[in-house]
């Protein structure tokens, strides 16, 4: 198995999920620049948080454009693992590989915390390493993490299995308490806490070395 990174102009969680995936996991990693076109040999692709191209306009919606996301919106299709961390989800959204969107949070304040969550993982095969209703902790930092979609699709979305993370205690006001959103095939996942954050016990546990090794099992 082999994953690749995207890398932005902006990006700073980048070399954090490389240490998760290669260093905790063993998991061969290459950073991808956004302007590579070269998903060749890859199993999985991560886009990681941080504030691509600035975060002009809005969160994500230039980095849609990258031609690296061409790639990756094609390898999707074609069955290809995809993972969005923080920023990296406000990216699907933009891409339309997942529904909704990610505004500013609830009070207005930038949110960097431990937050307790509820993992319905059914399809998602980033998940499968946790059983249903499953508590976990992950940490947060974002400042645009409040997921909003029309209570219709909320809906919809719930219905067909694809809300597979909860906030308990809803820091950001999302609709729903959505933390994280899998596509209905099953194979791109959006979250906002940082599972990259969360691979070590001595600083922020192991639930997120659980999700990133589903992909190993």
């Amino acid at each position: 198995m082999a994953i690749g990174v995207v890398v932005f102009p902006g990006s700073n969680c980048d070399r954090d999920v490389r240490w998760a995936t290669e260093g905790c996991l063993g998991v061969p990693t290459r950073f991808l620049w956004h302007e590579e076109r070269d998903l060749s040999g890859l199993d999985a692709v991560i886009i990681p948080g941080g504030f691509s191209y600035g975060d002009y306009l809005r969160c994500g919606a230039i980095a849609r454009f990258a031609p690296i996301l061409q790639e990756v919106a094609a390898f999707v299709e074609r069955g290809g693992r995809v993972l969005g961390i923080c920023n990296g989800f406000q990216v699907l959204t933009e891409m339309g590989l997942l529904p909704g969107a990610l505004t500013r949070n609830e009070k207005l304040h930038f949110l960097c915390e431990d937050t307790p969550l509820q993992v319905s993982p059914g399809h998602c095969q980033w998940l499968q390493g946790y059983g249903d209703g499953e508590t976990i902790r992950l940490p947060i930092a974002h400042g645009e993490g409040r997921y909003q979609v029309d209570p219709g699709q909320l809906q919809q979305l719930e219905d067909s299995g694809c809300v597979v993370l909860r906030y308990q205690a809803n820091p950001n006001g999302s609709v729903g308490a959505v933390a994280g959103l899998t596509n209905p095939a099953g194979t791109v996942l959006g979250l906002m806490p940082h599972p990259e954050r969360a691979c070590d016990p001595a600083t922020g546990g192991l639930d997120g070395r659980r999700l990133l090794a589903s992909l190993l099992g």
